[in-house]
Order: C-alpha cells, then sequence, then structure tokens
C-alpha cells in the first residue's frame, strides 16, 4: 500500500528483496471471538514466488496485510513475531508495495500519473526518477504507451476509470515504487478473461527486473501456479499445506484442498446451464447511451436489451467497455445518457405502491428495492449498518415486512451463503469474498423480480462460487430474471446466459 503523509528519506530501490520470518504469528481483527490467522510458520526466502490459496475468509488478506505493516496496533491482537528483513513490517520504509483487492480504495489523486507517482513522492525519490517510472509502469500494466504519448496516459482521471483499470493503476502505483516484497490481493478478480495473462504477467516481469519477493493471493490458481515457486494453502486461520506447486494436483491432499475451497487444476467446469426461453419481459432498454458519474460523453452506445422473468443475461466486453455503467443505469441507479430504459407491467405491479412512472431511474427507493435488486462492483458503497445481521434487514425494514419474517428471511440468507458465525461483524471487517456473499445477499432479502449483480463470484473460492451457482440458479428457476456483469465464463455459461457485448463508444485504454 502506499504510505501518506510527509515524504521520508530519500530511499534506495537496489536493496534486493526481501526476507520473510514468520513464528507462531497470529491475529484477531478487534471484536471478533475468533482469530484470522493462528500460529503462522513461514519462512520465505529473498526472490520467492509464493501463491496463497484457500477459502474466502481464511486469512489470505489478512496475511498480505501484515506483511505489508497496514494492520494497526490498535485494530487487533497480535501473538508470535511476524518480520520482513528481520524487523517489524512498517510500510514507511519503503519495502513492500501491496494491491488491495478494491482497488477504488488505492485511488488517491484526480490524475492517473499523479496517482502513480504517489507511493514515490511519499518515500522521497529523487524527482528526476519519478516520471520515467511512471510512465514505464503505466505501460507495463497496459495503461499508456511509452515514449511521447505517455503525457497523456499520465493526465488521464481516475474517476474516468473502469473498476479494472483502476485495479492496474493500483499496480502501477506499486511497481514504480520497486519494493523489495510485491503482494497482491485478488490482482485478477476485476479484469477480463483476455487481459488477466497480461496483468500477470506484467507482474512477473517487474519481479524478474527487480527481484522482489512475491506472494500473490488468487483464487485463479490456473493462471498463477505454472509461475510460482511454491504453494501455501490456508485453512481456517492455519497453513494446512506448505510445497511446490505440485501439490496442487497430490491425489493424497484433494480432500484437504476441496475442504479449503482451492480450485484444483484441471477440475472441469460444471455443466453449462442451457439458457432459458425466457418468461414475461420486465425490463426493456432501446437506443440506450450510458455515462459514468462526472462525464458528459457516452461511454457506451446503441444498448437494446430486454430481461426476462426466469432468464440470466450477461454484459460481456473488455475493461473499460462500460458493462458497469449499463448495469447501474438498467438498474436505476443512474440515468441515461440518451436512450430509454423503461419497465413493463409485469415489474411494475409485482409490488405496492406501483411507481407513477415507467422509468426506474425515477423511482422512490422503496419502489426500487422490491423490484430491482442491485450489487455493486465495490461491495462496500452499498453497506449501511453496523452488523451483518442488520444489513441483512434493512432493505427488509424499508419494505415494511412483518418482523418475524424479517428474522427468519436473514437467518436462510445467513445460512445459505455460509455467514451465520458473522452476523455480529462489521460489514466492514469482512473478508473480500465475504463482503461480496453479503452484498448479494442483502440483495436476495426482498426477493426482488429483477436481479442486478456486477461481478458476483468476485473473491469467492471454489466452495462458495458452486453455493453462488445453486442460489441463482434457484432464483432463475423460481422466475427471477438476472442481469449479470462478469469476467468469469464457466459462471456465465453455468447459469446459462445470453452474452450480450458492451462495447465502448470511444476509445478507453489498452486491454
Amino acid at each position: 500500500m502506499r504510505t501518506t503523509g510527509r515524504p521520508a528519506p530519500a530511499v534506495s530501490s537496489a536493496r534486493g528483496p526481501a526476507v520473510i520470518t514468520a513464528r507462531g504469528y497470529g491475529w484477531r481483527h478487534a471484536g471478533r471471538k475468533a482469530p484470522a490467522l493462528t500460529d503462522i510458520d513461514l519462512a520465505v526466502p529473498a526472490g520467492q514466488r509464493v501463491l496463497l490459496v484457500g477459502a474466502s475468509g481464511s486469512g489470505k488478506s489478512t496475511l498480505l496485510h501484515a506483511l505489508t505493516g497496514v494492520l494497526p496496533a490498535d485494530s487487533g491482537h497480535r501473538t508470535g513475531e511476524l518480520l520482513v528483513d528481520g524487523r517489524r513490517p512498517d510500510p514507511a520504509r519503503g519495502r513492500s508495495g501491496l494491491v488491495l483487492q478494491d482497488p477504488e480504495s488505492q485511488v488517491i489523486l484526480a490524475r492517473a500519473g499523479d496517482d502513480a507517482a504517489f507511493g514515490m513522492e511519499n518515500l522521497g525519490v529523487d524527482p528526476e526518477d519519478i516520471w520515467p517510472r511512471v510512465d514505464a509502469a503505466l505501460h507495463t500494466v497496459g495503461l499508456g504507451p511509452g515514449g511521447a504519448a505517455a503525457a497523456e496516459a499520465r493526465a488521464r482521471l481516475t474517476r474516468t476509470l473502469s473498476g479494472g483499470q483502476k485495479q492496474r493503476l493500483a499496480l502501477a502505483g506499486v511497481l514504480a515504487m520497486e519494493p523489495g516484497l510485491i503482494a497482491l490481493d485478488e490482482p485478477t478478480a476485476n479484469i477480463d478473461p483476455a487481459s488477466a495473462p497480461v496483468l500477470r504477467d506484467a507482474a512477473l516481469r517487474a519481479q524478474a527486473v527487480t527481484g522482489a519477493t512475491l506472494l500473490v493471493v488468487d483464487h485463479r490458481v490456473d493462471l498463477w501456479c505454472d509461475h510460482v515457486d511454491r504453494v501455501v494453502v490456508l485453512d481456517r486461520s492455519r497453513i494446512v499445506a506448505d510445497g511446490t506447486p505440485d501439490l496442487l494436483t497430490d491425489p493424497g491432499l484433494r480432500d484437504l484442498l476441496r475442504t479449503a475451497g482451492v480450485r484444483i487444476p484441471g477440475t472441469p467446469p460444471p455443466p453449462a446451464r442451457r439458457p432459458a426461453a425466457g418468461g414475461e419481459a420486465l425490463l426493456t432498454a432501446r437506443d440506450l447511451a450510458v455515462t459514468r458519474p462526472g462525464r458528459r460523453e457516452p461511454v457506451a452506445g446503441g444498448i437494446d436489451l430486454t430481461l426476462c422473468a426466469g432468464t440470466a443475461t450477461a454484459l460481456v466486453g473488455p475493461n473499460g467497455a462500460g458493462k458497469s455503467t449499463t448495469a447501474l443505469t438498467l438498474g436505476g441507479l443512474l440515468r441515461p445518457a440518451a436512450g430509454a430504459v423503461w419497465a413493463t407491467d409485469a415489474l411494475l405491479r409485482t409490488h405496492r405502491p406501483v411507481p407513477r412512472r415507467r422509468e426506474p431511474a425515477a423511482w422512490r427507493s422503496r419502489e426500487l428495492v422490491t423490484r430491482i435488486g442491485s450489487v455493486f462492483q465495490e461491495p462496500e458503497h452499498q453497506f449501511l449498518t453496523d452488523s451483518v445481521a442488520s444489513e441483512l434487514a434493512f432493505g427488509l425494514h424499508r419494505a415494511r415486512l412483518p418482523e418475524a419474517r424479517i428474522r427468519d428471511r436473514v437467518d436462510e440468507l445467513l445460512g445459505v451463503l455460509r455467514l451465520a458465525h458473522l452476523a455480529r461483524a462489521h460489514p466492514h471487517t469482512l473478508s473480500g469474498g465475504e463482503k461480496r456473499r453479503l452484498s448479494v445477499a442483502c440483495m436476495l432479502a426482498c426477493s426482488p423480480p429483477l436481479l442486478v449483480l456486477d461481478e458476483p463470484t468476485f473473491g469467492q473460492d471454489a466452495a462458495t462460487w458452486e453455493g453462488l451457482r445453486l442460489l441463482l440458479t434457484a432464483e432463475l428457476d423460481r422466475g427471477t430474471g438476472i442481469l449479470l456483469v462478469s469476467h468469469d465464463e464457466p459462471f456465465i455459461a453455468a447459469l446459462g446466459a445470453h452474452e450480450h457485448p458492451v462495447r465502448a463508444r470511444t476509445a478507453v485504454g489498452a486491454a
């Protein structure tokens, strides 16, 4: 993570790769009874490439945060010892760079070049070295060309970037710092399939050039297993397996890996669901053009689409094409830039009171939440209360349902999505995968006839991925319409979704 505050004294980027040592290390977040990490013993030599895998909520992200020094002492209870180069982790030393699960939380400044330079400025890097390193990093991650055209990439407004592009920008900021430890937390989760290997290769090239130690958390095991030296498996806060990538195909470890939610390389995807013919039309868009908040010009246009009961539709396309913006517009959370979105009688009359207008963007919150449930790309943006259970109950209270029904529905969703043990936890303290499941559950709570889901499988292990598949398949079977934004091709196929390409109206950067 890039540090903030006054610039530290100038640091040298030539101090070599970091060495990691953990002896009986444990961490329990404040307000939690169960530890996030327990008795972690780990020795990572300088320059090693390590893939951390395991179930959602098993402690992988917490370990990366601890190693990069961004777990404040007053935010939990530490046991044992965790060292980087023989010292406690401290982000002010510039020895580590962390790319978080949520790239939105790492975008700091208005322009891409300034944002990528922020970490180096805080570390006191020689100003003459900053911009060449920024240009090289932006080029490496596919956000800009090299040479004279690099200035245009630096000037790009960060608010105009898609989620996947912001993720690449966060990586560029880390690479430009040239740290001894590069820590990547789900770096490919918001990246389209064609670009995921590009991002992986960018990180590997940077590691090869600098020799930095590399730690990666990613559920896309296939993407990394042939490019790392070591695989460490966590389950229920502990290390349960540690060795070369061959352990992923060891027959003797298959049950352990499945229990830990690891996607075993070579495992065939579930059978594709046959696309449904569709029931009644719920929502229609004609010649729709959409624009991101703060922008006037459309990012995508010419969209003609009808969403039907019992049918899944997937918006597909490269990062920056406008898929998330299109989903927010269809979900009534953004107004169209041009064209029209309107609800059919079948959607309008599912609940009372019936909205006076057909355009979802004109509805009141109570009218919207009972008809269209939207799951944002960044789960934190829709959390409003201080506990998981309260978050699930929030929409139900707005819909004025009886208390007994609210309690039953909350208990049902907590069980189905494996969140019961976190009922009293604050939503912002959950892991990335747990936040995603909570955001999906919140939208399911009111049983709206239409769901709009932006990257629902983000941060999910093999077991929770399958749980979401079963849950959404059941929604389709009972007649719910689903609009899906996803780069997860097996998940799209598993839901039998019709694919609808979204193409950017103007160029928005390299894929």
